[in-house]
């Protein structure tokens, strides 16, 4: 039986400073991982870096803005001088969801939100396939889209196209790389409890206790720990048949 491990593997996550990303980070080093945890945040991405070497972990630090090529380009340049190889990249950098209606759409927050979290992950995509391309065995992608992937969300218009872009995107590029072994899936995370979703809260004047029950059929939020796993099951080999999917951890939401 094959166990659930990264041992030997080499992994990149972005947005790997906080939420989702640095529970990924942690999950993937104590599964074997060698991990490279990037972000813009370089200081509580530092931090990161050293809560896994402390459990006995390796990691290092490097400072990317998926919203540009060259930045991207850098962080798999950096992670193959650094380990020798990529196997596994889990595309998570997002920024906060806009908060206008699209008769009132700001265009700068239009920008931003689609440069990071749709063009961020096409970005990734693109260096990322090519060193494993380049490589000749395969490996595995995990890219965050949301259950805004699926449904509509109001005032959030321009978060939801990027995050249905994510699925197309995901779609596209496991299409065009099974015939190199390379599986490209996706995690789609409902109510998270991350520092983003509590500035919503606080944001709304909102509670988890009223909010929380309409979006999650278990009546909580869910930890980002347990999105983590989810990543860690479809960057293993114990997801070797996987590839073009999207798995919701969203406590039922999408499905109601």
């Amino acid at each position: 039986m094959v166990a659930l491990t990264l041992d030997g593997k080499v992994a990149i996550v972005t947005g790997a400073a906080m939420g989702m990303g640095a529970a990924t980070a942690k999950l993937f080093a104590e599964a074997g991982a060698r991990v490279v945890v990037a972000d813009v945040d370089e200081k509580t991405g530092r931090e990161v870096v050293a809560e896994i070497e402390r459990a006995g972990g390796v990691a290092i630090f490097h400072k990317a803005n998926v919203a540009v090529a060259a930045e991207v380009e850098g962080l798999v340049k950096a992670t193959v001088e650094r380990f020798g190889k990529l196997d596994v990249a889990v595309n998570n950098a997002a920024v906060s969801p806009d908060t206008h209606p699209l008769a009132e759409m700001d265009e700068a927050q239009f920008d931003r939100v689609i440069a990071v979290d749709l063009k961020g992950v096409a970005l990734c995509l693109k260096y990322e396939l090519s060193q494993m391309i380049r490589q000749g065995h395969g490996g595995s992608i995990i890219n965050i889209g949301s259950v805004s992937s699926f449904r509509p969300q109001p005032t959030n218009g321009v978060y939801v196209a990027a995050k249905h872009g994510v699925i197309g995107l995901t779609k596209v590029a496991a299409l065009e790389n099974g015939a190199h072994n390379i599986r490209v899936n996706a995690v789609a995370p409902g109510a998270i409890d991350t520092p983003m979703l509590r500035g919503a809260l606080r944001e709304y004047n909102l509670t988890e206790e009223q909010f929380a029950p309409q979006l999650s059929l278990l009546n909580r939020f869910g930890r980002a720990d347990e999105v983590a796993q989810a990543s860690l099951w479809l960057a293993s080999d114990l997801a070797s048949y996987v590839t073009g999917a999207t798995l919701s951890v969203d406590a039922g939401y999408v499905s109601r």
